[in-house]
């Protein structure tokens, strides 16, 4: 058997819809997902040179908690979007502009000549929106739509609650230590990261995390321009980050919070790697935190 290779530390930031469960589970749930994709590492490299990769240690802040902490929230759990909860003018501004970044000429034309009135869709969506989201939902049917708006929805308060974001920040950056080696982030925990590193809040001289050295991300939405428009990255211009650390994006075509594309195009040093994560829930932070690319660089075996 070879040597191990140096442990790396995890810090995780998870996404949406995660109100229910806690630190303590995100963690073991993310360390169980971990350890499965790096079991198929070390099956494959235990007598490899250099030695076999081992099984990182994982820590998962739980930021929703902030939410739900009735003494020390901000205005509670109706800051939440849900299927039941109005749209307001900015929210439906951001979502439509986010469906019509994934709609193709010809699903808009649909779009623009659907009577909103006669599909089944969630009665409190506004018009706008469900015209094109029945245009998309043509191309990911079964409702792979509603989960999108759902996910655009989050992103959008976000974006647009700069307390709530300075204290989910803080909260994730937290967590980190003086041995934080790889951040990975999930879904709009992919957009939170981001921002965390591109302020130097992590990963700088003088912040927290200074030995990371990786940043994953998984079922990201920043491959859609109206999210890294709202994180103030104009259209045209590269997200970028500090050059020593690697960022791996992980996706899977038929996830639809990606819009089922990669990052090479908005980011051009990040190296972009596409997998299949089932028909079940593609999006699932724990499908993808099995993944070989995610065990590969979370244990510092990228080639």
């Amino acid at each position: 058997m070879g040597e191990q290779v140096e442990r790396q530390h995890v810090l995780g930031v998870h996404g949406i819809w995660q109100g229910r469960t806690s630190r303590r589970e995100l963690t073991k749930d993310w360390t169980e997902a971990l350890e499965r994709g790096v079991g198929g590492l070390l099956r494959g490299t235990a007598d490899a040179p250099g030695g076999s990769p081992a099984v990182p240690a994982v820590e998962v802040p739980h930021w929703t908690a902030l939410l739900a902490q009735k003494s020390d929230s901000l205005s509670g759990a109706d800051l939440v979007p849900t299927d039941l909860t109005p749209f307001t003018t900015e929210e439906e501004a951001f979502v439509s502009q986010a469906l019509d970044d994934l709609l193709t000429s010809e699903e808009r034309a649909y779009a623009a000549q659907t009577d909103p009135t006669t599909l089944g869709l969630p009665k409190l969506w506004p018009a706008s929106v469900t015209r094109l989201a029945m245009a998309y939902d043509r191309r990911k049917p079964c409702g792979a739509v509603a989960k999108l708006i759902g996910a655009l929805r989050e992103v959008h308060l976000y974006l647009t609650q700069s307390d709530l974001a300075a204290r989910v920040r803080a909260h994730v950056s937290e967590a980190a230590s003086e041995r934080t080696s790889v951040l990975i982030g999930h879904s709009l925990g992919s957009v939170i990261a981001y921002d965390l590193i591109r302020r130097a809040e992590i990963a700088a001289p003088g912040a927290t995390g200074t030995a990371l050295h990786t940043f994953v991300t998984c079922g990201s939405p920043l491959a859609i321009p109206t999210v890294r428009r709202g994180l103030a990255v104009p259209d045209g211009e590269a997200m970028a980050l500090p050059p020593h650390i690697r960022w791996v994006n992980v996706f899977d075509p038929g996830d639809v919070i990606t819009g089922g594309a990669g990052l090479t195009a908005a980011a051009p040093t990040v190296i972009d790697v596409q997998v299949d994560n089932g028909r079940i829930d593609p999006h699932a932070a724990t499908r993808y935190l099995r993944t070989v690319p995610v065990a590969q660089a979370v244990t510092g075996t990228w080639t």
